[in-house]
């Protein structure tokens, strides 16, 4: 016990004591290298998972023969690592329902690609939500996001809607419509901040039922402006990570206590040395981590 004049002890939460249990991944296709040359790369750097395009080339499903799937999966075991998602982003989103059958089938064959290579998660975006469910895009995209869910579901697995086009309320609101869990969240803070505007920290209290991974990435907002809109001109942009708007002390406070502790999965879509911002971004991950 503490006597009378002895120093103060610093409260454990204090920054630099603050020791929280995510594991660091990455995305390989930041590195933009080829999967054999990257996942070297990523193990270098110490992190624990990996996540990948699987929407076109070589790991697309099928294009991915039963030799190729086991190829892939023992490089990644061999270098000590772990798949913590598959990225099945088919640049469309699912609000045109003369397209949607056709995309919905080829999400469910990433999906049983990812269950073969050991993951649960894939991770898309599925167009941007509109403010009213009276909008005629809205019943599309639920029709669309509906069908996976239970495909999802009776998998034991996840869609992951990645966070940004829209605030995070309106999100789980239209997750809620679902009734299920199959179609969940990839939480990318940046995204919110650049694209809506919108508090990070707050949308990990207000998502907390269906966070299944995350990418750290950072970033800040130009102009505020809809994720719609067909203005000229740069409205956001990414950062390497701790030199955007992200409260990345708070984001990982709030994932924490909300009970989430899966991957951080770094993302890095521009700049000249992709390698060192991962790089950097692992030292910054682990400092913020108290490692």
């Amino acid at each position: 016990m503490r006597g009378a004049g002895s120093p103060a002890f610093p409260e454990p939460h204090k920054k630099g004591l603050v020791m929280f249990s995510f594991s660091i991944g990455v995305l390989l296709d930041s590195f933009r290298l080829s999967w054999r040359e990257a996942l070297p790369a990523a193990a270098k750097l110490g992190v624990k998972g990996i996540q990948v395009y699987a929407t076109q080339g070589e790991l697309a499903p099928e294009n991915l023969s039963v030799s190729g799937r086991h190829e892939f999966a023992r490089a990644v075991a061999d270098h000590g690592l772990v798949i913590s998602a598959l990225c099945g982003d088919l640049g469309r989103g699912f609000g045109n329902a003369e397209l949607n059958p056709g995309l919905v089938e080829r999400s469910k064959r990433i999906l049983d690609l990812a269950k073969e290579l050991g993951t649960d998660v894939v991770t898309t975006h599925i167009g941007v939500v509109p403010e009213s469910a009276e909008h005629p895009r809205y019943k599309i995209m639920q029709d669309a996001c509906f069908q996976l869910s239970r495909c999802a579901d009776e998998l034991g697995a996840h869609f992951a809607v990645e966070t940004g086009p829209e605030p995070a309320a309106r999100l789980k609101e239209f997750l809620d419509s679902l009734g299920s869990r199959g179609v969940a969240v990839n939480f990318d803070p940046a995204n919110l901040v650049m694209v809506a505007g919108d508090d990070p920290v707050r949308g990990v209290y207000t998502l907390r039922d269906y966070i299944v991974h995350t990418h750290a990435k950072d970033g800040r907002r130009l102009l505020k402006r809809g994720p719609e809109t067909a203005e000229s001109g740069p409205a956001f942009e990414e950062l390497p990570l701790g030199d955007g708007d992200v409260d990345f002390p708070g984001w990982l406070k709030a994932l924490d206590e909300i009970g989430y502790h899966g991957f951080l999965t770094i993302e890095r879509e521009v700049g000249d040395d992709p390698a060192e911002d991962i790089r950097r971004a692992v030292s910054f991950l682990n400092r913020q981590m108290g490692r």
